[in-house]
């Protein structure tokens, strides 16, 4: 069966700059379909769901880099701690807390990703900008040892209302751009990732650094309820 992952993915990859980092969001997509992928030439993969994402790393290459892309849940940190590249969506200082005490039970450092509420619904997670900055600035943080944040991460409002997510996506960077020169043994601020299939074309020209894409790469998802 040909699913066109290949195609899809170099059709995609010409719309993405140089210096911003695709991530290929594989959540429910069976081995077969990230294998295509991973032939295709990508690396990155993005997970929502750590017991999954498990499975999928023991069974696939071990060059790929998972991230956890969803909501994470502090007792599920000890199954990735081993060896998860990017965590996204920090949204509690417990759960940077319980992150690195599984990376350090694991002599790791895992790179972490602030969530920043960038969004008009409730529903979404994630810090205010002032908590941000609280976090960053915080002697607590310095004494995580086994966690590197390396960036914010952002989910904009789900509507087609292109000028409320362009003012979305450019007010997390202007505070990106602020916040940048902060670096301390623990905090190295580089990725700001933002923008999905729908709307990460102009995530990208706000600023984005790192986008997740899954269905324009893998199709629509069938999700069993």
């Amino acid at each position: 069966m040909i699913t066109g992952i290949k195609e899809n993915l170099e059709k995609i990859i010409t719309t993405i700059p140089k210096n911003v980092t695709l991530v290929a969001v594989s959540k429910t997509k069976p081995i077969a379909d990230i294998k295509e992928a991973y032939h295709a030439g990508q690396r990155i993969f993005g997970e929502n769901k750590v017991q999954e994402m498990a499975a999928k790393y023991e069974a696939l290459p071990k060059d790929i880099q998972w991230h956890m892309i969803g909501h994470l849940q502090r007792n599920k940190v000890k199954y990735m701690a081993p060896f998860v590249s990017l965590i996204h969506g920090v949204d509690s200082f417990k759960t940077l807390q319980e992150i690195n005490k599984q990376a350090k039970k694991h002599n790791r450092i895992i790179n972490c990703l602030l969530q920043a509420k960038i969004a008009q619904e409730d529903t979404k997670f994630g810090f205010s900008f002032n908590e941000i900055e609280t976090i960053l600035h915080s002697k607590e943080l310095v004494d995580l040892k086994n966690i590197n944040v390396t960036g914010l991460m952002a989910m904009a409002s789900f509507t087609n209302n292109q000028t409320q997510l362009a003012k979305e996506f450019s007010s997390l960077k202007l505070f990106f751009d602020k916040l940048k020169p902060l670096q301390t043994t623990n905090v190295n601020l580089e990725t700001l990732s933002m923008g999905m299939s729908g709307d990460y074309e102009l995530a990208i020209k706000n600023g984005s650094t790192m986008v997740r894409i899954g269905s324009l790469i893998f199709g629509a998802r069938n999700y069993i309820v």
